[in-house]
């Protein structure tokens, strides 16, 4: 019995080890299979959606121990500050990064080209034309050291990268003064500003001692590809224009519907593209998030306009400067959305209150009078009966009175929904109620 009851570790000992050994096994292959070049295609226009699937794509690359990482350059540029953002992962990449110039890398593009360790171009590839835009002393000066700061980190010609960006800089023997640089491939070689010259991937690649390396391609995911196109200056501010919009029209209205969808759904996708590109992190969505519901508070529980409403209003502009690269764009975008909404609800309250739609939205009471004649009081059954507000009371809206739903009006301030009330007067077609609360203290 013993000897059985000796068997039993030593078997499960053996299993435990054979168990072992096929997990290695598994793990295996990966590592061999590890032993690759990551692709990396940077095309079309530069922006901050690009700059975050660079992101993602060096990381993934690292926990798959990629022996170099080779983005395929073809672009005509974009934006600085997107280019930038590339340029700083490339240099905090600890994979070496190539980078391949196939066509064209102009303005943003060559900021990310000569960021690789290596800088390889197709014979008929060019590189250079970054004079930025707009093309003021500020803006031509700071560019103009972000390319000669990276040129001289990998051992190139800083003059050479400053030229363009900057037509005040001339170099005898290759551009005269007053003209933006850009170079071929032949004079970038000649220059020394691009290491080779290459037909196609695997040539530049055997140029470099990566020959007989498997290629992994990578691609930009669905999400990537929204949130670069959603983080465009123009259509983030007409997303912030619209959220805003939305939300003040369905605070100005009965219910939920059309406009606050709108607004809900531009405000998602304003926040959801700063978090997939890296902009902004969930700390910026939770302090919008915590900014409009002080708001919701302010409007629908505190009467008047106080602590909390400025709280919200803080935290809604402040999370907004904070997605953005720099204040100055956050402010810029933000002043913007607000003229806009200004003018939407202006408009909307002026003329689209008159169309079908907006009578759909909005509650009305209508009080006729006879000609020559006011309307007035008189006793009326309801007067005195108590109930509760079904819709919010802006003044006007919907009660509940002993299960029957009528119209009625406040006194002129405002009740919210699910507040206790009782009929004060009947002018007319016109029902006046008051909260409970505010009657009894009167009493």
């Amino acid at each position: 019995m013993s000897a059985q009851k000796g068997k039993k570790p030593q078997r499960h000992a053996r299993l435990a080890i054979i168990i072992a050994w096929i997990c290695l096994g598994l793990f295996l292959p990966t590592a061999a299979q590890a032993s690759s070049v990551w692709v990396v295609p940077i095309k079309g226009t530069i922006e901050w959606g690009l700059a975050g699937f660079v992101r993602r794509a060096v990381k993934e690359a690292a926990d798959g121990r990629a022996d170099a990482l080779l983005f395929e350059i073809n672009t005509f540029g974009g934006r600085v500050d997107a280019a930038t953002e590339v340029r700083d992962i490339i240099f905090a990449s600890q994979i070496p990064i190539i980078t391949f110039v196939t066509e064209r890398a102009w303005s943003a593009g060559a900021l990310i080209a000569m960021a690789g360790e290596k800088l390889i171009m197709a014979p008929s590839a060019t590189i250079g034309a970054a004079e930025p835009r707009p093309a003021d002393e500020k803006t031509i000066s700071a560019v103009r050291a972000e390319f000669e700061a990276t040129a001289q980190t990998r051992g190139r010609d800083p003059i050479l990268a400053a030229a363009m960006v900057d037509q005040d800089v001339g170099i005898e023997g290759v551009i005269k003064a007053g003209k933006i640089l850009t170079l071929s491939a032949e004079q970038a070689l000649q220059h020394g500003f691009a290491d080779a010259v290459a037909n196609s991937r695997s040539d530049a690649l055997g140029k470099l001692g990566f020959a007989d390396q498997e290629f992994h391609i990578m691609h930009p995911t669905f999400a990537e590809k929204v949130a670069g196109f959603v983080t465009q200056p123009v259509v983030s501010s007409l997303l912030l224009s619209l959220g805003f919009a939305g939300l003040v029209l369905e605070l100005l209205t009965p219910g939920f519907g059309i406009p606050g969808t709108v607004g809900v759904v531009s405000l998602v996708l304003f926040f959801g593209g700063r978090l997939v590109t890296g902009l902004a992190g969930w700390e910026v969505a939770m302090l919008f998030l915590t900014g409009f519901i002080l708001l919701l508070v302010e409007a629908l529980i505190i009467p008047g306009f106080g602590l909390a409403g400025i709280l919200g209003l803080g935290g809604i502009f402040g999370s907004i400067l904070l997605s953005y690269a720099s204040t100055e764009a956050g402010l810029l975008s933000l002043t913007v959305a607000l003229v806009v909404t200004i003018l939407v609800v202006v408009l909307g309250w002026k003329y689209f209150r008159r169309s079908q739609a907006w009578q759909r939205l909005v509650l009305h009471t209508v009080v006729e009078k006879a000609p020559n004649e006011e309307a007035k009081a008189f006793d009326s059954p309801l007067i005195g009966k108590i109930g509760d507000a079904l819709t919010p009371l802006r003044p006007a809206g919907i009660v509940d009175i002993e299960g029957e739903r009528v119209d009625a009006v406040t006194e002129g301030g405002f009740l919210a929904k699910g507040t206790g009330i009782k009929v004060v007067e009947v002018l007319g077609n016109r029902v006046v109620v008051r909260a409970i609360l505010s009657d009894v203290s009167e009493d």
